[in-house]
């Protein structure tokens, strides 16, 4: 049972890509690549994936009461949900195309976007070890 709870993590950690896709369509916008609009609807489309994903993680170690690792995916299953949130009223979603290149949001979500991979190869390295011990104990 603990190992499958692991295995199902390390399938949540393709936001891994996620995470990668999001840098390199941003710094596709930064070097002028791609337009504003573009960019903002590529990333858009794939923000609720990744809280859901982030969800199912921080849930599945919850109920598998694995309270480490869960303490370390709420932070950022909080944030998520706050960031998707509170998208003000008339925005396209959280990458906005009128507002990126405004008061530094593109530096600002590039960063972000750095730490969640940072996160993320973290998790699963932490996943992977977890999983490996699981199945040597059963």
């Amino acid at each position: 049972m603990e190992a499958l709870v692991f295995i199902l993590s390390l399938v949540d950690c393709c936001l891994i890509l996620l995470s990668v896709y999001f840098i390199i369509t941003l710094s596709d916008l930064e070097c002028d690549y791609i337009n504003a609009r573009a960019c903002c609807s590529k990333l858009n489309k794939w923000v609720v994936p990744e809280v859901v994903g982030q969800c199912v993680s921080t849930v599945l170690m919850l109920v598998s009461m694995h309270w480490f690792i869960f303490a370390l995916n709420l932070p950022v299953a909080a944030w998520d949900i706050y960031r998707s949130v509170k998208v003000p009223m008339g925005n396209m979603g959280v990458f906005d195309p009128t507002e990126i290149h405004n008061r530094g949001q593109l530096k600002s979500h590039m960063k972000e976007a750095m730490i969640k991979l940072g996160y993320h190869l973290l998790c699963f390295f932490i996943y992977l070890y977890s999983m490996i011990l699981a199945l040597i104990n059963d």
